[in-house]
């Protein structure tokens, strides 16, 4: 099969792709936009001086996230890929609409917490089903799909964030604002025409060929992988799937993950998906404000700043796409967690000595550069790539949720260890805690590069 990568239907794989992506895109958006809207509904709802409560409203969402993450796995099983990328849909259409409409703070508590519902599904789901419809030769390139489209909804929450907001004049009003009664609403209301195209096309993407394999539905996974590949090397994905297929009709138990080889993979999935977060990138997207404030700007810089970040976001995850079946993903893992490790070191002194300006802004890009071409697309190709089978919903859904509980750990303790060791010692932190990612990722995580999920699961018995 050395002709594998000419025979690929690129086009028709880029759209199931792409599809299948807009669960990252709303995602990314829903995960953002928020922060934008932070400063009008704190004031439309009266909790700007609650701080328990405005931690509260701002993390709710991580507790729907565990919520989709944990109904997920054993749905998707269940079910399949397709159906569940449709309930993702609907949940992101649902919680966008009554987020921007909710009267109360609790109403729009529950909403977000309805967000997070979507997030956990998608994030759990659309890089599962891009592993599995995507040929090896190609595969690293195509799951990063999904990093590129959060990143890009990330991006577009900042703009509709900057473009809706009015300038807030000194002294206004802003209870009465535009920005205080419509303008956040229109901030949350944005994705639902996206929320629907991805509901209208989620219906056109075939269910994942490996589910129907799991359920013996062999004719109709080789009609799949026909549409990718040809007809030959589609049987013989088909013939390769079925060999290590025969025990997938039973119900598998969580359990299965921790015995035997299951738990080195399932411990190298949880500790990668939690140094994803862990490794402090984030705390930029949450904290932009206090971050860009300590290093001396200005609100209305601040808010161009979160921009540019943005941009390079996008970019260095295009690098990373690239790159990703070529270098491999374990020397793009060691080369993020050792990178930005050292650009901690010197970020953490900027703020020591209280360097301000253009180097602290430079210094900020650079590490969300090197974050956005390993760490944040190369995790979710791993997680999606190591687990059996039988055993990768389970194992997805699992490592997704560590992710998102490590979320919650890194938002919930930024402003407490920025408040105790100041922000030089927080990125040291963050330092330290990349340099034991290294060491781990250096002695437990192999190679995946151009194998076939079965191979994977083949050298992990």
């Amino acid at each position: 099969m050395t002709k594998e990568k000419n025979n690929i239907n690129q086009l028709y794989l880029v759209l199931i792709s792409l599809i299948a992506g807009m669960g990252g895109y709303l995602f990314g958006y829903d995960w953002v936009v928020i922060g934008g809207a932070k400063a009008f509904y704190e004031i439309y709802f009266s909790i700007a001086d609650i701080p328990w409560l405005q931690g509260w409203v701002m993390s709710s969402a991580l507790l729907g996230c565990l919520i989709g993450v944990v109904i997920s796995g054993g749905l998707s099983d269940k079910y399949g890929r397709k159906h569940m990328m449709i309930l993702a849909a609907l949940v992101f259409a649902l919680s966008a609409y009554g987020t921007g409409a909710a009267q109360t703070i609790d109403q729009f508590i529950l909403f977000r917490i309805i967000s997070g519902i979507g997030i956990g599904i998608a994030s759990n789901i659309s890089p599962m089903y891009l592993s599995e419809v995507s040929p090896p030769a190609v595969r690293g390139k195509f799951v990063a799909i999904y990093q590129l489209a959060i990143v890009l909804g990330i991006l577009s929450a900042q703009i509709v964030n900057w473009q809706i907001a009015e300038p807030v004049v000194p002294g206004e009003d802003i209870l009465h604002s535009w920005n205080g009664q419509l303008g956040w609403r229109w901030m949350f209301w944005a994705p639902i025409i996206p929320s629907i195209l991805y509901l209208i096309f989620t219906f056109i993407v075939p269910e994942s060929p490996r589910w129907l394999i799991s359920k013996a539905r062999y004719e109709k996974a080789t009609d799949i992988f026909s549409r990718i590949v040809n007809r030959d090397y589609a049987v013989h994905l088909v013939e390769e799937v079925q060999q290590t297929a025969r025990e997938r009709t039973e119900k598998v138990r969580l359990s299965a993950l921790f015995k035997g080889k299951a738990f080195r993979i399932a411990m190298v999935g949880i500790v990668i998906a939690i140094l994803q977060q862990w490794c402090g990138i984030n705390v930029v997207f949450n904290y932009a404000q206090e971050i860009f404030t300590a290093a001396g700007y200005s609100v209305s810089d601040m808010l161009f700043n979160i921009v540019v970040t943005g941009v390079v976001n996008v970019i260095f995850t295009l690098v990373g796409m690239y790159t990703v079946d070529r270098l491999g993903r374990r020397p793009l893992m060691l080369a993020g967690t050792i990178g930005l490790s050292l650009i901690y070191v010197v970020l953490g002194a900027g703020y020591y000595f209280r360097v301000e300006g253009m180097v602290m802004l430079i210094l900020v890009v650079l590490a969300i550069a090197c974050y956005a071409m390993t760490l944040a697309p190369v995790t979710w190709i791993v997680i999606s790539e190591i687990f059996p089978t039988r055993l990768r919903a389970r194992g997805m859904a699992v490592s997704t949720f560590a992710l998102w509980s490590a979320s919650f750990v890194l938002t919930y303790t930024f402003p407490l260890l920025n408040s105790s060791l100041g922000a030089s010692g927080t990125f040291w932190l963050y330092g330290l805690i990349c340099i034991l990612g290294f060491l781990f990722i250096k002695v437990n995580l192999p190679e995946t590069k151009g194998k076939t999920l079965e191979e994977i699961e083949a050298y992990s018995r």
